[in-house]
């Protein structure tokens, strides 16, 4: 089993990496799919469907998809052109891709939200289709986006096509115990086999690939402390990251701050963070845009407030934090619509709880202990955005996440990796609850807080 670290954390845009991301990637694949037939298309269609048509607006399904047909990638995003594009397509009713002919697209008819036929594979499908000149379709392919910006076609996901296919790793460890096995075996932490994973499979510069990770998401967060106002989506919600992070400097310049105002430090940290992918900035799914902030406010916390720490541990922490994500996202899943938030925030935590307790000198055993408590205590966890926005609660739900993690990490540092719950039946009971959970509370903001509170 092989999962990069540099799919578990993917340069890409807000608000949500398998809504937003996910569609964009789908309808670019798409488009490599027509540049490759032998006939040409005369327009386009595509179909939501399951929780991309439920909270699709809130999540800009619609818009994503629109651009993503348009020939945008998350990767190299253009708001500015974006937001150009957009307009003239609307207005024109076409579609220019690179390499392709004009395409026949108004988005008002020709971008459908079904609400009534959910696809088998997923609750994220979405169907993307190509037209002749009579409006009859002559090619179609149906997508799913899996969680954290990962898509598969319908036969790739019958076909159990998860990961990435390629040479064999050194460490093909699937789960936390055979991980556990192999670093005993091999006398290499977690990071270790991770980074001769990566490099087997042909990245030359994990360091550099790490850092280029880190400076985004340290980005993300400064642009987050910076800004102020209202979020889009119209519910109202205000930033307010920056604000709590000058409340706390004025305190601490006059000597008021209480111990406990490093939890503070933590959750503006994380929510700076996902109040930019709330507002459609550019994040790094860690593993998903809905907990994008978990892993950055956890490695901003080390890096500025831990006495000893240093960038130069930086990789360390990526490469064990995305080991974990990997275990989870192979095992269960990172994915909201298919497990609520547990397997969002939860993945996260168990993330960056593993992450900090290697770099704060854990063994093997504590890393996997303090990602197995940082998970356990996310169980059950459900999605349920009101109005289909990632804003509430997952705005706050990252700080918590956060401050859960650096307490796990701190609890299994404090023993000695001996622990009565493995991580592997923690993942295991993550994706059993995630099976038996109602869809409603499965980011279709149709359960919970999304229909208790009011949304106007």
């Amino acid at each position: 089993m092989f999962i990069s670290l540099f799919d578990i954390f993917k340069i890409g845009i807000g608000p949500s990496s398998s809504h937003t991301m996910g569609p964009m990637v789908a309808a670019a694949r798409f488009l490599d799919l027509l540049r490759a037939a032998p006939f040409s298309a005369h327009g386009l269609r595509a179909s939501l469907h399951g929780s991309l048509a439920f909270t699709g607006r809130g999540h800009a399904t619609d818009r994503a998809t629109i651009l993503g047909l348009a020939g945008f990638r998350p990767d190299d995003y253009d708001a500015t052109a974006a937001e150009a594009e957009l307009n003239r397509i609307r207005a024109e009713g076409t579609l220019h891709p690179d390499g392709l002919p004009p395409l026949m697209f108004a988005p008002a008819n020709d971008l459908v939200f079904d609400f009534d036929a959910a696809l088998p594979g997923h609750p994220n499908g979405l169907r993307l289709m190509a037209t002749d000149a009579q409006g009859d379709v002559i090619q179609s392919q149906v997508y799913y986006s899996i969680g954290g910006g990962f898509v598969l076609t319908e036969e790739e996901l019958a076909q159990g096509k998860a990961e990435a296919e390629g040479p064999p790793v050194p460490y093909p460890f699937k789960s936390g115990a055979e991980m556990l096995s192999m670093a005993r075996a091999s006398g290499c932490s977690i990071a270790q086999m991770k980074s001769a994973n990566e490099i087997a499979r042909g990245t030359r510069d994990v360091t550099g690939g790490t850092r280029r990770i880190w400076q985004v998401m340290s980005d993300c967060i400064d642009r987050g402390l910076a800004s102020e106002g209202i979020l889009p989506g119209g519910l109202g919600v205000k930033r307010r990251a920056g604000a709590i992070h000058r409340a706390i400097l004025d305190e601490r310049g006059r000597n008021l701050a209480p111990p406990h105002v490093v939890n503070d430090w933590i959750s503006c940290y994380a929510m700076a963070v996902n109040e930019e992918n709330a507002a459609g900035g550019q994040v790094v799914t860690a593993p998903t845009n809905g907990a994008a902030g978990v892993i950055p406010a956890v490695l901003r916390y080390w890096l500025h407030h831990v006495p000893g720490a240093s960038e130069a541990g930086m990789p360390d922490f990526l490469l064990t934090a995305a080991a974990v994500g990997g275990l989870v996202k192979f095992n269960a899943s990172i994915s909201g619509a298919e497990a609520g938030c547990q397997a969002e925030v939860g993945s996260a935590a168990a993330m960056a709880a593993a992450g900090l307790c290697a770099v704060m000198g854990g063994t093997p055993e504590q890393v996997e202990n303090a990602a197995e408590i940082a998970l356990e205590h996310h169980l059950g966890m459900t999605c349920d955005p009101v109005k289909g926005l990632v804003q509430i609660p997952c705005i706050e739900r990252n700080g918590l996440g956060a401050i859960k993690a650096v307490s796990a990490a701190s609890l299994a540092l404090r023993g000695t990796g001996d622990h009565f719950v493995p991580l592997d039946a923690c993942i295991e009971t993550m994706r059993q609850t995630g099976r038996d959970m109602h869809e409603k509370y499965k980011e279709t903001s149709l359960g919970g807080l999304a229909v208790n509170v009011p949304n106007c």
